[in-house]
């Protein structure tokens, strides 16, 4: 390989950002080469990719997909080896060879493989929000004992960081966390517990995978980028408003104690954030149209109707709750959303199931003892039963710790959605 240029493993090269990743490092050949690309299930997605791209790894989530992919490289003479799970997905994060690691795994199973390249000391491009939403605490302490370089690929927290001075958060008064508001913005309560997967995936800016865009349509896309703010900016879920904006074009701002507000714009496209991350502190193209402020006219702002979207209030009781709270907001999440994309609970089974076990850990953390799901797969979803809860918020002292809750969370929730 060539020492003049940085060598990337793309973590999900096969997702939305992933693929918005190659696009950009294809534009600048003299500056990148990759050295693994890894999928979950996509074969021949991964395929095309490694004949395109010649990684020298490759990675799949299960034996069988990586038995596959290897014989059909093999058929076409190429060099690219295939790894396989967990194992080969933190053997490419952390390899001597990598310089930058693209962190595009969605959900929980991105974790260990993106805090495998922090604790090597990689430039980690972080678009895996789980892995600060359920490790927080241990992440952020293992990209300062390692000397990670952690640059955010969120648009919303890319653009934060475009705002911020620097390091010191001297002078800052409040962050300004932008929202679409989705494909449900302007629907009535009602109207929203009809709704179908099809319709919660029909977002109207952003071309995104399945499970994000349902966490588009019930916020808890926000919810989650709220509790990443806070970890990635030293904040406080107190010192986070999120603003929603239709257009997205504002991708989000920085309020500072002189009157200031500094913000971010830019097309809704996924390649600048991932441009500016991969070139800073430089500036490169990303391929992106230029912004024609003239032809947007306007642009909206409105507060997020917490009534509707409760997932925003369930999301920031678990940053106030601390300990593993949020790792079990994340898992029930990802189960509850499962479930809806599957048929088996209606849109607004979602925050019910989350809060249900929200309530039932943070019970447990005060009384000792775990609740049966049946006793409160009723739950209102207010926000109320969980935002005053009394736990000692102590943060998990190590990963096994918040895979325990994880899985716990998990089991709660299944539990919660077989007794509806």
């Amino acid at each position: 390989m060539s020492d003049s240029r940085r060598r990337v493993t793309v973590l999900g090269s096969t997702g939305s950002i992933g693929m918005s990743t190659l696009d950009v490092l294809a534009r600048h050949p003299q500056r990148f080469e990759l050295y693994a690309l890894t999928g979950n299930r996509s074969v021949d997605r991964l395929f095309d990719q490694c004949l395109e791209h010649q990684p020298q790894v490759a990675v799949m989530a299960c034996p069988d997909s990586a038995e596959q992919l290897q014989s059909r490289l093999r058929e076409r003479a190429s060099d690219t080896r295939v790894l396989v799970g967990e194992e080969g997905l933190v053997a490419v994060a952390g390899a001597a060879e990598v310089d930058v690691v693209m962190a595009a795994i969605v959900g929980s199973a991105g974790l260990e493989p993106t805090l495998a390249g922090v604790r090597a000391g990689k430039t980690v491009l972080l678009a895996n929000k789980e892995s600060l939403v359920m490790a927080g605490h241990l992440f952020m302490a293992a990209v300062e004992d390692s000397g990670a370089t952690l640059l955010p690929i969120d648009s919303e927290h890319n653009a934060i960081f475009q705002c911020l001075p620097g390091a010191d958060m001297g002078g800052v008064a409040k962050i300004l966390l932008t929202a679409s508001g989705g494909p449900f913005r302007e629907w009535s309560l009602e109207r929203m517990r009809r709704a179908t997967p099809d319709e919660a995936c029909a977002h109207p800016n952003w071309s995104m995978g399945r499970k994000i865009s349902v966490d588009s349509a019930t916020l808890m896309n926000k919810g989650l980028e709220l509790i990443e703010a806070c970890w990635l900016f030293g904040v406080s879920a107190d010192e986070v408003e999120v603003v929603v904006h239709p257009q997205s074009i504002i991708h989000s701002m920085v309020q500072y104690v002189d009157g200031s507000v500094l913000a971010q714009l830019g097309n809704p496209d996924m390649r600048t954030p991932i441009a500016h991350a991969l070139g800073w502190p430089e500036r490169i193209g990303s391929g992106v149209a230029d912004l024609d402020i003239i032809s947007i006219g306007r642009l909206d702002f409105e507060p997020p109707d917490r009534e509707r979207f409760p997932c925003l209030d369930l999301a920031a009781a678990a940053v106030k709750a601390g300990g593993t709270a949020m790792a079990e907001l994340n898992a029930a999440n990802e189960v509850a959303v499962a479930a809806f994309l599957d048929g088996s609970i209606p849109f607004n089974g979602i925050p019910e199931v989350i809060e249900a076990v929200l309530d039932n850990g943070l019970r447990a953390a005060v009384s000792g003892a775990a609740i049966s799901g049946a006793a409160i797969s009723g739950a209102a979803i207010s926000g109320a039963a969980i935002s005053g809860a009394a736990i000692s918020g102590a943060e998990p002292s190590s990963l096994a710790v918040v895979k325990q809750a994880d899985e716990r969370a998990r089991e709660l929730a299944r539990q919660i959605i077989a007794s509806r």
